[in-house]
């Protein structure tokens, strides 16, 4: 499954690669990507594990960014 989406608040670009990083790393994740420029995530992962995977995800931003969201 793969969904896109908006991520508010996000202010640096290289918090952004280490998220994206952190991400592509969660278990069932095929792909990841973010684009600093449109504050886009877009996330390619098992269907079945999706909304772990999407929280997993969320703590990773917030690590880097504590104000960034993942707006669903």
């Amino acid at each position: 499954m793969r969904k896109a989406f908006k991520l508010q608040d996000l202010e640096c670009a290289n918090c952004a690669a280490k998220m994206e990083s952190g991400i592509k790393e969660i278990d069932g994740v095929q792909s990841a990507t973010i684009s600093f420029m449109t504050s886009k995530l877009v996330i390619e992962a098992d269907e079945g594990r999706f909304d772990v995977i999407l929280a997993e995800a969320q703590r990773i931003c917030s690590k880097y960014e504590p104000d960034c969201v993942i707006v669903r």
